[in-house]
């Protein structure tokens, strides 16, 4: 298996740090409001990647946290006249609603940095005993220039980055290139008792701490957006590996940006969407589709026409596995021929091989539509009962992987012609003629033919 490395800016072998087990840290929302459409493509890639893990043999012990401590918290909080736990257990909760609905599944672990704050402050105390740390009248810094490695993850030159550092007023650093660790208590701010006064964490060493606490020293798989590189996933390396001395993670991995209409995702543009809003308007399993249609690296274009195609492309698929599925009900075995076979092991192997390179998404779909292609063209020809099993087994099996092809479509279609057949047949007692012949038509378009017998109608699904 391949996948690009950020900190290396090469595509690598994975190997993970112990023998098919693979620790993933992903950076999870601030839980100030509902999370955008940026952060779900975030989600729902890492949370693909895992399936992908599993699915390959993997134990895989996956960890997002939710920041619930930080400035646009306790600002929004004040603004809604309650406490900033409130705030954050209502939108944990409202997180879990939309990421459900996503067929996002859950971490094994969802920590929380107020949770963590014991963790947080042996964290810095550490930091200071080792030099990196430096406290200012109850403000901890990081001391930057200390760790040698600054910038390695998004390749930047310490010097460079200093000269487009500042000083904010009220700070006390010994650097513009520091940042803080520890944030002395403000009047009305949530806090905790430390070593250097009241006060609560910065935002950087909260994943620090909770990557250490869930997942050790050295993960396998550290994981986010790439608004994140610089600087939180940088300072995340400069604390980690300044307090352990050891790697703090194996690999970098980061999605592509996701515009919309062709421009950067903006409140001040007036086109900043919630995966709620989404939601809204489109079915989840189509988001998630089209999340996954692009390679995870690419930029994506958010626009309706794009969503209205993945919704067709997602149509497809589900035709297909609902045609097999009632001919394998209906038809399969009432030939005398013993039908076609469809060599699926290709389908399969090209699909892993695939997801093998780099978790290319794009082609393992792909593949799906064309082994739907395949199935559909033995569908005409009449495939065999055992040989349909197999490739409808498939075709759930790769589509699960994605979180995609998991509705029973074929029962409601069921239900739905059996309503309209009644009313038809209503409509016959009635001598209501005109509506009975346009029920036919309607049924007929949907590839519906009926048979009036002396035992009742029976009708069967036409097979193009």
């Amino acid at each position: 298996m391949q996948i690009y490395n950020t900190l290396t800016r090469r595509r690598e072998e994975f190997v993970p740090l112990k023998d098919k087990e693979v620790k993933i840290y992903v950076c999870g929302p601030t839980v100030y409001d509902f999370f955008h459409i940026g952060n779900a493509r975030v989600f729902i890639t890492f949370e693909t990647f895992r399936r992908f893990l599993k699915y390959r043999g993997y134990k895989v012990t996956y960890v997002q946290n939710f920041t619930d401590i930080d400035d646009k918290l306790i600002k929004r909080a004040n603004e809604e006249g309650i406490s900033v736990k409130e705030l954050a257990d209502k939108y944990i909760q409202e997180y879990f609603k939309d990421a459900d609905a996503l067929g996002i599944e859950r971490a094994d672990y969802h920590p929380r940095a107020t949770e963590t704050i014991s963790d947080i402050i042996e964290l810095v105390k550490k930091l200071y005993d080792e030099g990196y740390a430096y406290e200012v009248d109850g403000d901890v810094y990081y001391r930057t220039r200390k760790f040698e490695g600054y910038g390695k993850l998004s390749h930047q030159d310490i010097d460079e980055l200093a000269a487009g550092a500042r000083i904010e007023v009220g700070e006390k650093k010994e650097d513009p290139l520091d940042f803080a660790l520890w944030k002395k208590a403000k009047q009305g701010e949530p806090s905790w008792e430390s070593p250097w006064g009241k006060g609560r964490p910065g935002w950087h060493i909260e994943c620090s701490a909770m990557a250490l606490k869930f997942l050790g020293e050295t993960i396998d798989i550290h994981a986010g957006g790439p608004d994140l590189i610089f600087p939180h996933h940088e300072n995340e390396i400069a604390q980690s590996e300044g307090a352990t001395g050891k790697p703090f993670a194996k690999y970098w991995m980061h999605v592509g940006y996701l515009n919309i209409n062709n421009e950067k995702m903006s409140k001040s543009l007036g086109n900043f969407f919630t995966a709620r809003d989404v939601l809204s308007k489109y079915d989840p399993e189509v988001i998630r589709f089209f999340m996954l249609s692009a390679h995870y690296r690419s930029p994506i274009n958010y626009s309706m026409e794009l969503i209205d195609q993945a919704q067709k492309g997602l149509e497809r698929l589900y035709n297909t596995v609902n045609d097999l599925t009632y001919y394998l009900k209906n038809t399969a075995g009432q030939t005398a021929s013993p039908g076609l076979t469809i060599e699926l092991e290709p389908y399969k192997e090209r699909y892993i091989k695939a997801m093998e390179d780099d978790f290319n998404t794009a082609d393992a779909i792909s593949v799906l539509f064309e082994l739907s292609r395949e199935i559909n063209t033995a569908l005409r020809e009449g495939v065999s009962a055992d040989s349909g099993q197999k490739a409808l087994a498939l075709m759930k099996e790769l589509g699960g992987i994605l979180g995609i092809l998991k509705k029973e479509g074929e029962v409601n279609l069921e239900e739905e012609i059996e309503l309209l057949i009644k009313k038809r047949e209503e409509a016959r007692r009635n001598k209501d003629w005109s509506t009975a012949d346009s029920i036919r038509e309607q049924l007929k378009k949907m590839g519906i033919i009926l048979e009036d017998t002396p035992g009742g109608v029976r009708w069967k699904k036409e097979i193009l």
